[in-house]
């Protein structure tokens, strides 16, 4: 085994490995490592990500790239918020209007979707680990690895809604194919997905004991691998199944009927409306209901537009999309409010605004998707260099 990263490993955002395998291969391991912040991912976190994936890309020895996180609570529970928040306070207080005079927010969210489309369109085969946590950023570099197990700990959500934001990362592209309108449900109420749930809705492929993850590393190990990423990837698939369990269905799928009556009335004021009328003596429900309830309806809005128009985008137009309504958030959405609320003061008495539904009408929201750059200068322009062939529709 060698070291990539050059630095202490205890002190490392990010631990690189290369593990040897048969026929001279090697397997390279990516350890997010910062178990204290349950390995929310920071800006430099996600520049050693990407450039240590690029640079496996091009190796010829690598095989198989694996994503994991440190510490036995999360593998990502999301991104860098404080820092985020501290750069959202200096732009205001600068008296700024431009979205773009945000470095730091400009630099995070660019490098984070570079990061995730990367990892959509990679080469080779991509094993994340989803152990734990998995919410917001972690979701975002976990759902385009082609291989993603989930564990009987695992817990995944998209809670922006209690933070002022909204399932970026490409989340409006992912929940957008949620079936029966399920993923229109977990933008607007945060609702957490077991193992079972996370495989139904498209966002894991096999579930695997925790206790069988080194028996999975040694298999890796020993496995005949090739020049070819796509018999990779069925090797990795075959190799997956044989240490796989069943997981249990989870509410999601449980209340699909309900969830699919509730998304399907006529706009979203409706639909808010019926999901606030919910009454089933059941506690994730219950609680779905009343995060919505206390969420920002600003963050409601933009979600289900969102969604609208991810419909008919490809994963790459929906990055660069996401990349403008995520710059308006910072300068003037409720992101702040949320993280103030939540993270910094800690009483969980956000002042959103708009403070009613009524207030965040569609009109509202279309100045969340207006761009400040001449047509041809988005940052992500050119995301598709990064997809090393592979288009996502």
């Amino acid at each position: 085994m060698s070291t990539v990263n050059a630095e202490v490993q205890g002190e490392a955002p990010v631990l690189f490995e290369e593990r040897a395998a048969a026929n001279g291969k090697r397997i390279g391991v990516a350890t997010l490592n910062a178990a204290r912040t349950l390995n929310g991912l920071s800006l430099e976190m996600a520049r050693l990500l990407d450039n240590q994936l690029h640079a496996w890309a091009e190796d010829k020895a690598i095989a198989v790239v694996v994503l994991q996180g440190a510490g036995e609570k999360a593998f990502c529970a999301g991104g860098d918020l404080h820092g985020l928040y501290r750069s959202m306070l200096e732009y205001r207080a600068g008296g700024r209007h431009d979205i773009r005079d945000n470095a730091y927010a400009s630099n995070f969210f660019a490098v984070e979707y570079r990061l995730d489309y990367r990892i959509h369109t990679y080469p080779k085969p991509v094993l994340c680990w989803g152990h734990g946590i998995v919410m917001g950023g972690g979701i975002g570099l976990m759902a385009g690895a082609s291989h993603r197990v989930v564990t009987e700990r695992s817990r995944l959500a998209f809670p922006e809604i209690t933070i002022g934001l909204y399932p970026d990362v490409g989340g409006s592209w992912l929940l957008h194919r949620v079936p029966a309108l399920g993923g229109l449900f977990l933008a607007l109420t945060g609702a957490p997905l077991n193992a079972g749930d996370a495989m139904y809705a498209g966002m894991a492929d096999v579930h695997i004991e925790e206790r069988h993850r080194q028996d999975v590393f040694a298999a890796l190990a020993q496995a005949n691998w090739s020049d070819h990423g796509d018999a990779n990837g069925t090797l990795l698939t075959e190799l997956l199944q044989g240490h796989a369990s069943p997981a249990k269905p989870g509410p999601l799928q449980a209340h699909r009927e309900l969830i699919g009556k509730l998304c399907s009335q006529d706009g979203l004021a409706a639909i808010v409306q019926a999901i606030a009328g919910i009454t089933q003596d059941d506690p994730w429900l219950i609680t779905a209901r009343d995060t919505l309830a206390a969420g920002s309806l600003g963050s409601a809005r933009l979600a289900y537009e969102l969604q609208q128009r991810a419909a008919s985008l490809s994963l790459a137009e929906v990055f660069c999309l996401e990349y403008i309504v995520s710059l308006h958030c910072a300068a003037h959405g409720d992101f702040a409010e949320g993280i103030r609320a939540l993270l910094i003061d800690k009483d969980r008495q956000p002042r959103w605004h708009p403070a009613t539904l009524a207030e965040a009408t569609p009109a509202w929201a279309d100045t969340f998707f207006r761009a400040p750059w001449p047509e041809g200068e988005h940052p992500l322009v050119n995301l598709g260099d990064t997809a090393y062939g592979v288009s996502k529709s």
